[in-house]
């Protein structure tokens, strides 16, 4: 897999460790994807090189793609278990996300969209989807799981429209 960071940022957490997957997991209600607690392994959230998902419908950024800028890790003030209005549940509440699932990335609109971890066709054992929420608050699925969503993600120099 190609290294998806550029670099940390607020959203960065803590090393990740088995103790902190299951307080996330606990805090949550939901059972991470196994690709996504692969990459935080690595580096538990931040700047993404890759930031351009292109999409067969329009979004509010374009015709035929969205951005998205950082990856939440888990853990610390900026994490997606993280409470006082910085984590998945608190960005639902306020930005009034269809309750589905859990908020992954920081968007460049600062709330107006976003991408999420899609848990409503998820079996127990399964991976969820990755859905993209624009203003009309309708989840539109862009992949099967959280794997084949990084390797859709493209640079911001790379040709969507070819």
């Amino acid at each position: 897999m190609i290294e998806p960071f550029a670099g940390e940022d607020m959203f960065t957490g803590p090393a990740v460790d088995d103790a902190l997957i299951r307080q996330a997991e606990e805090r949550l209600g939901y059972r991470l994807p196994l690709s996504y607690l692969d990459v935080l392994r690595r580096m538990n959230g931040g700047t993404l090189r890759r930031r351009l998902c292109p999409t067969s419908f329009p979004t509010s950024w374009s015709d035929d793609h969205f951005e998205v800028r950082s990856l939440i890790g888990i853990g610390g003030d900026h994490g997606i278990d993280s409470s006082g209005g910085r984590g998945s549940r608190d960005l639902i509440s306020e930005w009034e996300y269809p309750d589905i699932g859990i908020v992954l990335f920081d968007m460049p609109s600062g709330g107006h969209d976003t991408v999420m971890l899609d848990y409503r066709d998820c079996a127990s054992d399964g991976e969820p989807a990755v859905v993209y929420i624009d203003e009309d608050r309708v989840p539109r699925r862009v992949a099967c799981d959280f794997g084949e969503f990084l390797g859709l993600l493209v640079e911001a120099a790379d040709t969507l429209n070819a």
